[in-house]
């Protein structure tokens, strides 16, 4: 197929643009997760697995329409798809703040996934669609670090605003999504789509049932017991979904993920290494604000303020990690990024105890976690979508930002499982050091599977691997 070219737009500009979605989408993980407690007692005093799906309903729904959406951008309008999908996360905002249980909350919820599953892929297609091929593994970094700038003042944010009450965490979004979308239709070129037909939006929802159930029999393990009928036909489900999710991405013209898409070199490892990295980001984010409201007794605003610094260094070091790239390769630095992770994570099982220090417990390894951070996640992402051809640059992005989305709602899932319901503080400060030692074994197998990729030269041709493959030619005898 060919496709057609456009003058390349001032990329500055776009990302500009563009940023903002990304910001609000970020903001918007860090703030909930901090509001949390505050949102179980208005609700009544829900529990953790129950309010865990504020969290995962959101990660699940966004995990599997990320690649739909993608390639939406792809055939027609990175564009279009974009400013849709922004208005309708605005959307969403503006309702989650009007919920009235934790039942509507998770609905509205939801709406939020499906508009931030439509910017997000595009996001990144109109940046690297307005970059130079040479300066894309750059520009990916830089996409990656403004999340993490979202990251770093959410907590904080987040703190501010629950003093104020949970609900101002959603209707924070909506003013600055208003201004994107203004500058948006002012602004933002519209690059021309590859066409094609329309994906796999069946398979889509059997993943979001595949990875429901999953979440679900992991949520429930503690209060329904691990064999007891309901856990166990939760996890029967999840296979028999996921089995039909496979045969239907090998059958449909269009599937959420093209198994020729994984022939790209790095891609299949990226994703891989996306879904343990983020497990384990998952379960440590909603571990720091669990043990500081609820074992510390620590206010919103303390923990959003005590959790800052972890992720305020992961652009500084996603930035640096550049040169250390080009020195020893992007394979030895994802697995330093995973090992430095699990570094934070047994730092907090040797130093964290019922007696709260800030700078001797909990700071030292949100520093060292956030240092893992910088140097795993944006050069993973960068090392996956490198050697993509631009015409799959949304998709292709989708697939790894779907990797990262199941990863949170496993991680969380998992956590809570680990966990428990303890009963009394000795034993939860031991519940809290199990889940901290599981959290660092997931984040040192991500890094072990990161460490086989390479970065590809950026002004190597980089051909279509969705393309068709020319049929072998047998040898022609002298």
């Amino acid at each position: 197929m060919t496709v057609r070219s456009a003058p390349r737009a001032d990329s500055r500009i776009v990302f500009a643009i563009v940023s903002i979605g990304v910001l609000l989408s970020s903001l918007d993980l860090f703030i909930v997760n901090v509001a949390l407690p505050d949102m179980a007692a208005d609700f009544g005093g829900a529990d953790i697995a129950g309010l865990s799906w504020v969290l995962n309903a959101y990660a699940i729904v966004f995990a599997a329409l990320l690649v739909p959406a993608g390639r939406l951008g792809d055939r027609g309008s990175n564009r279009t798809t974009f400013l849709v999908g922004l208005t309708v996360f605005v959307l969403g905002s503006a309702l989650c703040a009007t919920a009235w249980d934790v039942g509507s909350l998770v609905g509205f919820r939801v709406l939020q996934a499906v508009g931030a599953a439509m910017l997000i892929p595009t996001s990144l297609g109109l940046v690297l669609a307005a970059t130079p091929p040479e300066r894309r593994p750059v520009a990916v970094r830089l996409w990656v670090a403004f999340g993490g700038l979202g990251a770093a003042l959410g907590p904080v944010l987040g703190g501010i605003l629950v003093e104020f009450g949970w609900r101002w965490v959603f209707l924070v979004n909506v003013p600055l999504g208003i201004i994107a979308v203004v500058l948006g239709l002012r602004l933002l070129p519209d690059p021309p789509g590859d066409g094609g037909r329309l994906p796999d939006l069946f398979g889509a929802l059997l993943l979001v049932g595949t990875i429901a159930t999953f979440v679900l029999a992991l949520v429930k393990g503690e209060d329904w017991g691990w064999s007891s009928a309901g856990v166990l036909l939760a996890f029967a489900a999840a296979v028999l979904l996921a089995i039909a999710f496979t045969i239907s991405s090998a059958r449909h013209h269009s599937p959420v993920v093209d198994p020729a898409l994984l022939r790209a070199p790095n891609f299949a490892l990226m994703a891989g290494n996306s879904i343990f990295f983020h497990m384990a980001f998952g379960a440590m984010l909603l571990s720091s604000v669990l043990w500081a409201q609820n074992a510390w007794g620590w206010s919103a605003l303390r923990t959003g303020l005590a959790i800052a610094p972890g992720p305020l260094v992961v652009p500084i070091v996603a930035i640096l990690a550049g040169k250390l790239i080009a020195r020893i390769g992007a394979g030895p630095v994802i697995a330093a990024g995973g090992i430095t992770f699990a570094a934070g994570m047994l730092w907090w099982t040797q130093s964290i105890t019922l007696h709260p220090d800030y700078p001797g417990g909990l700071l030292g390894g949100m520093l060292v976690s956030g240092l893992g951070v910088g140097l795993s996640l944006p050069t993973a992402f960068a090392a996956g979508t490198s050697a993509l051809p631009p015409q799959r640059f949304a998709t292709g992005s989708a697939v790894l930002s779907m990797a990262r989305q199941i990863g949170l709602a496993v991680g969380v899932a998992l956590f809570v499982a680990v966990l428990g319901t303890p009963t009394g503080p000795d034993a939860t400060l031991e519940a809290f050091h199990r889940g901290w030692y599981v959290t660092a074994a997931v984040a040192i197998l991500a890094g072990l599977i990161g460490l086989a990729a390479k970065m590809p030269s950026p002004t190597a041709p980089q051909p279509d691997p969705t393309a068709p493959q020319p049929a072998p030619t047998s040898p022609v005898p002298s």
